[in-house]
């Protein structure tokens, strides 16, 4: 029986890990690759205290700073698949087939990226195809980029591109903008952008780096390509939820809804930090703090119950 068991190896799962066992709580971690979603990013510049290093490197340095404390039980290269409540706590299940019982259970399984899944889009992930902009943006400065979504987060990506790029195209499946409509206003008087409608993207071209986008004009059936350096998809995220499903809340969106002084769901018991949660910005530094936050609160929720830890 373990006092807590934590789901993923990203930033927010890392960073409750290294406080759990510092805090000499009983503490097992799965995940299946530790650092979320930046692992493909070719230049992270938005790590505090860090001015540049590859999504590689991040993962690396994550992993050795958990695999350095003590009093943790690491399980990689495995995934947790169903959580199930208990008499004494919870017990979850994972994908090589082992049942872990604990008392408390904090999950930071991160989201998955909304995909175009076109020809290009996977081979040129990380050489000119991105998924997150602030992250991003400052690698194609002067550089001509597309933004494939018309939502609140092509519009955003647009906004967070526009002190780097020199040309920004947007592209939309249906006939109009879905975001908000003040940001429309914003992006379309700036000379930069060019919004293109009823645009259905088909592949992403290239050498050893983006090179093209090509797409179908839905109004008249036309292919075009337009020549550039990079590609934004930014169409949408998917929170990885599904195991917590029916024991926590969810929104419609499909994230934990959590309280954020504490990253306490709904569920006594249960905790949720990270892409994963209904927290306003995906970034992941804000994972970090809220699993530190989360982390500290089911140390005391411990104390409280007058648990003994090791």
């Amino acid at each position: 029986m373990y006092d807590l068991l934590i789901v993923g190896g990203g930033p927010g799962g890392v960073a409750a890990g290294v406080y759990a066992a510092r805090k000499k709580m009983k503490t097992a971690l799965v995940t299946d690759s530790f650092g979320g979603q930046s692992l493909v990013s070719a230049d992270v510049r938005n790590w505090i205290g860090t001015k540049s290093i590859s999504g590689f490197d991040l993962a690396k340095m994550l992993e050795e700073h958990l695999r350095a404390q003590e009093d943790i039980e690491i399980l990689d290269s495995d995934l947790v698949v169903s959580i199930e409540k208990t008499g004494t706590g919870f017990r979850a299940a994972t994908k090589s087939g082992k049942a872990l019982e604990t008392k408390y259970v904090l999950v930071a399984s991160g989201s998955r990226r909304k995909r175009l899944n076109i020809p290009g889009e996977d081979a040129f992930e990380g050489k000119g195809v991105a998924y997150c902009s602030i992250c991003d943006a400052p690698l194609f400065k002067d550089k001509v980029v597309a933004v494939v979504g018309g939502g609140n987060a092509g519009l955003e990506a647009v906004l967070d591109l526009f002190p780097y790029a020199s040309k920004i195209y947007l592209l939309e499946y249906s006939d109009s903008l879905k975001g908000d409509p003040v940001t429309q206003e914003k992006i379309k008087r700036n000379a930069k952008t060019e919004v293109i409608l009823m645009a259905q993207s088909t592949e992403v071209v290239g050498e050893k780096m983006v090179t093209a986008l090509r797409y179908i004009d839905r109004t008249t059936n036309e292919a075009k390509e337009l020549k550039l350096d990079g590609v934004f998809v930014e169409i949408g995220i998917v929170p990885n939820s599904e195991i917590v499903k029916g024991l926590v809340e969810l929104n419609q969106a499909g994230e934990v809804v959590v309280d954020h002084k504490t990253m306490r769901t709904s569920a006594p018991g249960i905790w949720a930090v990270g892409d994963v949660s209904d927290v306003r910005y995906k970034q992941n530094n804000i994972s970090a703090g809220d699993a530190v936050k989360a982390a500290l609160n089911i140390y005391e929720t411990l104390q409280k119950a007058g648990e003994p830890t090791l």
